[in-house]
C-alpha cells in the first residue's frame, strides 16, 4: 500500500493521508497511535523513506489521490482557488492541504454562505457540474419582502430572466413560519441565478445560504470556516446523482 515520499515528514503525510490539521497529526503522534514498519513513532518529524507501512490504531494508511472537501463558507470570502485582495475558500484548507491543487466545484457568491465543495478531481467536478447532468442545489433564502404565489408558479413553470433567457423549473417553498425565508431547489447553474430570479418579482436577496449539493447535506456540526472530508458514501452519492 502506498506510503509517503522519501525525505517527506510523517505529520505531513498523516495530515494528507487522513484529512487532518498539521496539529492534530502530532497529536496522533504524540499519544503513540501511530506505527511506521510495526514501530511506534516518536516525533512528528520522522523522516520517511519511501515505501514504509503506516498504521493508525492498526488500519494502514494511504494516501488519497483525489481530496473531496465540505466547506461551511463564511461570509466575505471568495469562491476561487486563489485571489489577489480576498481571502478565498482554498485558502481555508491550504495549511493541511499545502500542494494541493484544490479548486471549489461551483461557487457561491461572496456574500453567500454555507455548503462549498473543495476537490483536486477536475472529472468529478465536470460531472457534478455539467449542464446535461446538473446535480440539484439547495438553498435557504432570505427575501426583503414575503414569497407570494406568483413567485412559486413562475419558479415551478421556469423563470424567465430580464434578459430573456429562460430557465429550467426550480422548486420555491417558502416557510410558513417566516414569509420573507423560503427553501430554493435549482438544478441548472447560472450566474447569481436566485437573485435574478426573485428580481423578476421585484423581490431582494437578503441572505443566501446554501444547504446541500444533491442530497449530500452540509453537516450542521461544522461552524462557518470550518470543514471535513466527504465520506466515501457521500462521494459516491454525488457520482451516482450526476451519472457518473
Amino acid at each position: 500500500m502506498a506510503s509517503g515520499k522519501k525525505g517527506e515528514r510523517l505529520d505531513k503525510y498523516l495530515s494528507e493521508a487522513l484529512g487532518l490539521s498539521r496539529s492534530q497529526s502530532r497529536a496522533l503522534i504524540a499519544k503513540k497511535k501511530v506505527l511506521v514498519d510495526g514501530l511506534v513513532a516518536q516525533k512528528a518529524d520522522w523522516p520517511l523513506q519511501g515505501g514504509e507501512t503506516i498504521t493508525l490504531e492498526g488500519q494502514r494508511l494511504e494516501r488519497q489521490k483525489y481530496v473531496y472537501l465540505m466547506l461551511n463558507k463564511p461570509q466575505g470570502v471568495v469562491s476561487a482557488s486563489q485571489d489577489k485582495r480576498d481571502l478565498t475558500v482554498v485558502d481555508l484548507v491550504k495549511e493541511v492541504f499545502p500542494r494541493r491543487q484544490l479548486f471549489p466545484a461551483g461557487r457561491l457568491d461572496k456574500t453567500s454562505t454555507g455548503f462549498v465543495l473543495l476537490t483536486d478531481d477536475g472529472v468529478f467536478a465536470h460531472e457534478i457540474l455539467a449542464p446535461r447532468r446538473h446535480v440539484s442545489k439547495t438553498y435557504q433564502v432570505l427575501l426583503d419582502c414575503p414569497c407570494t404565489p406568483e413567485m412559486q408558479r413562475g419558479f415551478e413553470e421556469g423563470v424567465t430572466l430580464a434578459d430573456g433567457q429562460k430557465l429550467e423549473p426550480a422548486e420555491l417553498m417558502p416557510d410558513p413560519q417566516a414569509p420573507c425565508r423560503a427553501v430554493v431547489v435549482l438544478h441548472q447553474g447560472v450566474y447569481h441565478q436566485i437573485k435574478r430570479m426573485f428580481g423578476v418579482y421585484g423581490a431582494g436577496v437578503n441572505g443566501l445560504h446554501r444547504l446541500a449539493i444533491g442530497s449530500v447535506r452540509l453537516d450542521e456540526s461544522l461552524a462557518p470556516g470550518q470543514w471535513r472530508p466527504l465520506s466515501e458514501q457521500e462521494v459516491e452519492t454525488l457520482r451516482r446523482e450526476s451519472g457518473g
